[in-house]
This record gives C-alpha cells, structure tokens and sequence, in this order.
C-alpha cells in the first residue's frame, strides 16, 4: 500500500540534507555550548552560526533571536513574558478567537493572575479586521498578539497594518508565524512585530525545536529558570543538533521558497477543483484567496469528519480534522466555531496540507477515495434510516395491535365474555407475546 501524506501543517518529514548537516553534532561535535574549552567552543560556534543564518531570513539582529523548544515554548514566552514584565503599566492583552491554543491559554492562564484579555470576533474566513482591534485598545492595553496565518484553515491576517495599529499605540505586538515562516518571505520590520514565533519541524527541520525574534529593547520575563542560556532569557543546555537542523531547513526553504509556493499553490488549486467538480456538497473553509499555498480546508456534506478521516488512514492517506495539538479532544475546532460555520459544516471538515513532495497522481487517488467512501456512508445512511423505519413501523404496529387487543377484551368483557388474549413483556426476552387465556 502506497501511503499518501497530506498533513504537513501539523508536521513534516526532515529533509535528507538537514539530517545530515545534525548529524555531527550528536557524537562527533558534542560538547555543552556553554563550556569554555575547545569541544564547547565548536558547539557554541554552531549555534551562533545557526542563529545568524535564521535571523538573517526574518531581517534581524543575530542577538535578538532566541532558541527554545519549540512554537509552543515561544508562544508562551512571548505572551506570558512580555505582559508580567509590562504588568506595571497595564493589564490588558488584546487576541483573537482564532489564536492557536498556545497563545489562548497563555491567555487563560495570564488571566488568572488579573490580567484582562479582549478575544476578538473575526469574519467568515477567519480573519481579524485591524479595525476591531484598534477599537478595542485601551488606556491599559500592553500586548496585541495575532497569528500570521491560521494553522486550521491557512487564512493570512493583515499582521503588518495591526503591527502598525500597535506600534502607533505603543503597544507590544506579538504574531505567530509557526505557519507562514517558510512559505511567506517575513521581515519583522514590515510586519512591525517585536516578537515572532516560528520553529523548525513546520518546515522539513527536526522536533522539539523553535526559535522566539524579541525585538532590541524589549522587556521580558523568563519562564525557565536555571542557568544564563540563551542571554538569561531561556535557562538549559541549547539543543545543538536541532538548532543546526533548524537553520539547514531555514536555509532550504528560503532558496526553494518562490518555486514550492508556486507548485503547492497550483496543486491545491487542482485538488480543489477535482473536490468540488467530482463531489456534490464540498465547501471550502477560509478566505479564498488570502491563505497559506499548501492549506486546503473543506467540509463535505451529509458525512461526518472522522468517519472520512479512519477510512483515508485505512487506505494509507493522512489527513486532519483540524490541529494537530488539539487532537484527543472531544470539542470541535474552535477556529470553525469563530468563523460562526454551521455544526453540521464543522462536523464534516477536513484539513488536507500539502508538501512540494505531493504529486498530481497522489491528488487523483485521494480525490477517488473521498468519492468512494462518501458513496460507502450515504449507502450506509440510506440502509440505517431504512431499518430505522423498519423498526418504527414493527413498534407502530405493534402498539395498534395491543390497542385493538385492549378494545377486544373489553367489548367481550362488556358482554359478559372471558377475553381471549392478553399481552405478556417477556422482559428476559425482551418481546412482547399474545398469550390465550
């Protein structure tokens, strides 16, 4: 069985060539960073040359990006950070309903120490109007954190106008671009972003590593404790061969970056149209030009989403109900709800992402698949509903005939005539018999 991976918004495969370019690094060059002799040195001299590579791409100082564990890490370090360092000048923390769950329950987890956190509304695509969030700036207002682009339905926000929103505010802007970096060119001038997070395994590099842009001059709270890393702002041992990996696959996406974003565009494109023409009933869920190259998210009607989804996995096709770090949950996708998508429209959406290693032939089978099972489920929704009428009309029936039985024995018993029958729950059986008297 030929497998088919269409999921690489919630990860991808490490390319062959960053795999190699780590592999020194775990038992040929391995010494602590932090040490002063020359093994130490070697390493440290990795992950300098790594961070100035990757601050390169986002048209940063080398000494404003920072190495962590991963988005998740920096979403957390950005928001929780940076609003109990600014604590004393304000409360107030403006976001999105459309946020990733790291940035939401940063939130939630900020307003438990008395901060007050504004969730803004966004349009039927996902979409946050600069206008909302300007309106919805305070005298105590310090941070306005809002994604790049949507990691559910791929919708790109306007971050650069909010950036400047923010900015002539004087207030902190924060934007995830765990999405976009590697599929969209970022300078966090033009954004206008003094802190950006992004990390490695979005974009062909390795797990559990991530990188947090804070702009020079910006106040932040550590979260990690421990030893001076990372400038005093994130404590523990750097993962070297993931910070090589990571700037390798930086470094790859970049060079590839004009040319893939053509390819997936026009391959999502395809898929679409082959959905859409072929299957009756297929939405499409986010803006419809404004989002991510390789993000198609679509519902189809009369089929629920996990139903699709196990029958693709049986096939050997990987695809999502939403985000991966939401997965396990039993709540539909918070992204749709906002959207204000109708439950039946939620139930049946996937998120099918694709990867410049995609083939149009992949597309046609699973675009086949999806026909053939949504065949196999109406059949199966016609054959249940039909033995659901089979056993309302054994009830209703049933339930006439006792009547008529009841209206029997009591016409005999009118005349003076012992009744015939009377109805008996075999309760062990679990029927219902007519027992002569």
């Amino acid at each position: 069985m030929n497998r088919i991976y269409l999921d690489h918004s919630a990860t991808t495969p490490v390319d062959v060539r960053v795999a190699e370019a780590m592999l020194p690094y775990f038992s040929e060059i391995y010494g602590n960073p932090s040490s002063i002799h020359r093994f130490g040195q070697e390493t440290r001299a990795a992950v300098e040359k790594s961070r100035n590579r990757i601050a390169g791409l986002l048209n940063a100082r080398e000494s404003e990006l920072y190495f962590l564990s991963g988005g998740t890490e920096a979403d957390n370090l950005a928001i929780q950070g940076a609003a109990r360092a600014l604590s004393s000048r304000g409360k107030h923390i403006i976001t999105a309903k459309t946020e990733h769950k790291a940035v939401l329950q940063s939130c939630k987890a900020l307003e438990k120490e008395g901060f007050t956190v504004t969730y803004l509304n966004v349009d039927e695509f996902g979409r946050v109007d600069p206008e909302r969030v300007a309106a919805a700036i305070r005298n105590d207002t310090i941070l306005i954190t809002v994604m790049h682009a949507n990691n559910e339905v791929g919708t790109i926000n306007l971050v650069t106008e909010i950036g400047r929103i923010a900015k002539e505010n004087k207030i902190l802007f924060h934007t995830d671009a765990v999405q976009s970096f590697g599929k969209i060119r970022l300078d966090v001038d033009e954004l206008n972003a003094d802190l950006v997070s992004i990390s490695a395994h979005k974009i062909y590099g390795p797990k559990g590593i991530g990188a947090l842009y804070i702009r020079r001059g910006t106040g932040i709270n550590k979260l990690i404790h421990g030893g001076s890393h990372e400038r005093n702002r994130r404590a523990g041992t750097e993962n070297v061969p993931g910070i090589v990996g990571f700037a390798r696959a930086a470094e790859l996406a970049s060079q590839n970056l004009e040319s893939n974003t053509e390819y997936m565009t026009n391959l999502r494109n395809y898929f679409q149209e082959q959905l859409i023409n072929r299957i009756n009933g297929v939405t499409v869920n986010g803006h419809p030009e404004q989002r991510l190259c390789n993000n198609l998210n679509v519902s189809f009607r009369d089929c629920e989403a996990e139903a699709l989804l196990l029958s693709l996995d049986m096939a050997g096709v990987a695809a999502s109900a939403g985000s991966a770090c939401s997965s396990g949950s039993l709540e539909t996708s918070h992204v749709l709800r906002a959207m204000g998508l109708p439950k039946n429209r939620i139930g049946s959406a996937i998120r099918f992402s694709l990867g410049p290693t995609n083939t149009r032939e992949e597309i046609d089978a699973v675009v086949g698949m999806c026909c053939s099972d949504l065949r196999k489920f109406l059949h199966a929704q016609i054959f249940t509903l039909q033995s659901q009428f089979l056993v309302f009309f054994l009830i209703g029936s049933y339930k006439i005939l006792q009547g008529l039985i009841t209206h029997l024995n009591n016409f005999r018993q009118f005349l003076g005539i012992y009744p015939l029958f009377h109805v008996v729950n075999n309760e062990r059986a679990n029927i219902f018999v007519l027992q002569k008297l």
